[in-house]
């Protein structure tokens, strides 16, 4: 990531974006954070910004191709692809991503700008007469895309069955209420976000399912040698909610298990230390490790990343190689839902 300090603050920001209600609800949180910083300082306009913003939507396979499972689409990021090719075009600025979304292996040419407003990690369940989870009857038919979801719940409960569901987040709730399944697990930073969690039965603490890697936080990704930009975008940026993502995705990165396996991290810094939960978990859900590590980090990058390697290899020593690789040859060349 370069950065330049006598380069020129852009005038004006192409922000590339989802066409969805919470993708756009998303990018409204940027578009306010960077209106923020541009804004007068106490009544002075001597330091001020100017900056105007244009908001482009555009749309990802993974929101055009709804008749299929997302683990048939192939290929990468199935939600991100569209927008990191609009940005090499030069036909946005920027693009917000649900950092969760985002592979590790970005492009070179690419760069994770900024990380901000981390909300809620947790999955939670909606259901029918609003059961907790435990509570929910035998062969309940519980709606998700995401393998590592299924495979954690699987672990707790051989007695439930899993229906893949695709749409946006109102979408899948609409189906629910119209009766497509008993019970449907979502993020509930989605949730939140769209004023929706009076609808949530049940909240799974991180140690029972462990979020997706990102899970929560906004990514900001921008083109690497955009210096003026990427200085602008560091102004508005979480520090906390960076040191967490940057631990959680060198623990995914370091698997190799990108969004084609159950695996999930979650990281949260309190009191200047970094704790980290991670779990690697079989198609079945037979096999689950989880493990939780925590070290001071003061606010140094460097070693919420090293935290993250520590807990990848510490779990592939314990086993987790055997259940990657067996992984990896049932779910060749395909992503699920995080």
């Amino acid at each position: 990531m370069q950065s330049s300090k006598t380069a020129k603050t852009p005038s004006k920001i192409r922000i590339g974006t989802r066409e969805s209600k919470l993708a756009l609800l998303q990018t409204d949180i940027v578009q306010a954070r960077l209106k923020a910083i541009s804004a007068p300082d106490e009544g002075s306009k001597e330091n001020c910004i100017s900056i105007e913003i244009e908001i482009v939507p555009i749309t990802t396979k993974g929101d055009k191709v709804l008749d299929r499972p997302i683990a048939e689409l192939g290929g990468r990021g199935v939600f991100v692809k569209e927008l990191e090719e609009a940005l090499l075009r030069d036909e946005v600025d920027l693009v917000v991503h649900s950092l969760k979304d985002l592979p590790t292996d970005m492009p070179p040419s690419l760069c994770l700008a900024a990380v901000l407003d981390r909300n809620d990690p947790r999955d939670v369940l909606l259901s029918k007469d609003n059961l907790d989870f435990a509570k929910l009857p035998a062969g309940s038919r519980i709606a998700t895309s995401s393998r590592r979801r299924a495979a954690q719940l699987l672990h707790l409960r051989k007695d439930i069955e899993f229906v893949d569901i695709r749409g946006n987040v109102p979408t899948r709730v609409r189906k629910f209420d119209e009766g497509y399944c008993d019970a449907i697990v979502l993020a509930c930073a989605g949730l939140n976000r769209l004023e929706m969690q009076d609808r949530i039965s049940h909240y799974f603490e991180v140690g029972v399912v462990t979020p997706a890697a990102g899970q929560a936080a906004l990514a900001i990704e921008c083109r690497s040698n955009d210096g003026a930009l990427i200085d602008l975008l560091r102004q508005v940026e979480d520090w906390d909610a960076r040191m967490e993502a940057e631990c959680e995705r060198a623990y995914l990165g370091t698997l190799g298990g990108g969004c084609s396996v159950p695996v999930g991290a979650s990281a949260k810094i309190e009191n200047g230390t970094i704790t980290l939960t991670g779990c690697i978990a079989s198609l079945d859900g037979k096999e689950l490790l989880r493990e939780t590590i925590s070290r001071k980090a003061m606010g140094n990058l460097e070693t919420a990343a090293q935290t993250g390697l520590d807990l990848a290899h510490k779990m592939l020593n314990a086993g987790g190689d055997k259940i990657m690789e067996e992984l990896r040859r049932q779910t060749p060349n395909v992503v699920s839902a995080p």
